[in-house]
């Protein structure tokens, strides 16, 4: 049954879709959003009304509730590529950052500093694990992170928040 209204009313819905949407990946949702709705929805379907504007008003309907999601949406929407290709190229890229600096400092470190930073800091363990693998007890790894930290800040000048 359904299959004889897409043969129908399809190409008119789908022209519809495409005069109220940006673009076709919009439409083609609409229109697949469209057709499911009705097929959730058939049993309400009043046959003694005209099965067109039924098909249409959900259509319409959906793609309302689209906008106002959209216009409570936190994220950017655009009206074309060519709009957000000009804003996302108006936006200057992000200096990098130079961390040579920083990862020479801590090869310098004494061996024992240098093991607790890397264990810590780049391998992610919590001063418990770095504990067990270096065979050192929590409150030494403590103190040699700390002195680590000063050890770099005074190599760096005090310029880095470690």
């Amino acid at each position: 049954m359904i299959d004889q209204y897409i043969h129908q009313y399809g190409k008119r819905l789908y022209g519809l879709c495409l005069t109220l949407c940006a673009n076709t990946l919009e439409a083609d949702d609409l229109y697949q959003d469209t057709w499911l709705q009705v097929v959730k929805n058939f049993s309400r379907y009043d046959t003694s009304q005209g099965f067109e504007p039924w098909l249409t008003k959900i259509c319409v309907n959906l793609y309302r509730n689209a906008l106002r999601r959209l216009s409570k949406s936190p994220f950017l929407h655009f009206r074309s590529n060519e709009e957000k290709e000009f804003l996302l190229c108006s936006i200057p890229a992000p200096e990098k950052v130079d961390y040579r600096p920083i990862y020479e400092a801590i090869d310098h470190l004494p061996e024992k500093y240098r093991l607790a930073v890397i264990l810590y800091y780049f391998d992610d363990r919590d001063i418990a694990a770095t504990a067990q693998i270096l065979g050192i007890p929590s409150g030494i790894v403590k103190s040699r992170l700390d002195k680590a930290r000063k050890l770099l800040k005074e190599a760096l000048g005090n310029e880095t928040d470690l």
